[in-house]
């Protein structure tokens, strides 16, 4: 009776294990669009924050931040966007992105950190060209869907991460 028992918890164990939500799969999505978007193949400009994606790649907790960020948009040309540069290059000009790296860290109190690295710069003729940008991905487990609660970069002037969730909250208060 005791190994029928045994059995059937550790079953349920992996089971569980095995039907986790992949905490790289909205990551990929994003930079698969991010990836297109830098490309040198003339392709139409995929709006990472569009509706259908906020819906199922975001955390609620985000969608609610985005939304109260979108209420003051950037000076850009579709004038919904809180933003005038691209957050996940952390910049307006980027090449094709080159030498691209994924990987997940094992999760911390419910979040799962995947952390991405590309040359944003290789095409260019500057002294970073060859510099590697790191984001990171806060994913967390909503209704069994993985779904990305913060995109984390480097801030190369304070050394420090920014968080896109409180650069969010500035602008939806205005600053």
């Amino acid at each position: 009776m005791k190994t029928i028992t045994l059995v059937i918890a550790s079953l349920i164990v992996f089971s569980g294990a095995a039907y986790a939500a992949d905490a790289t799969a909205p990551v990929n999505e994003i930079m698969d669009a991010t990836k297109s978007n830098w490309a040198d193949n003339n392709s139409d400009w995929t709006d990472v924050f569009e509706a259908s994606r906020l819906d199922h790649l975001y955390s609620q907790d985000f969608v609610a931040r985005y939304k109260a960020a979108a209420q003051f948009p950037a000076a850009d040309d579709d004038g919904i966007s809180p933003f005038d540069y691209d957050v996940i290059v952390n910049g307006q000009d980027a090449c094709p992105l080159e030498d691209m790296t994924m990987g997940a860290a094992a999760p911390v109190n419910g979040t799962t950190e995947v952390t991405v690295r590309f040359k944003k710069s290789a095409c260019a003729d500057t002294a970073d060209a060859k510099d590697y940008t790191t984001v990171r991905f806060e994913v967390v487990e909503e209704d069994g869907q993985a779904v990305i609660d913060d995109i984390v970069t480097e801030n190369l002037e304070t050394q420090g991460r920014d968080s896109l969730k409180a650069t969010m909250a500035l602008i939806a208060k205005g600053q």
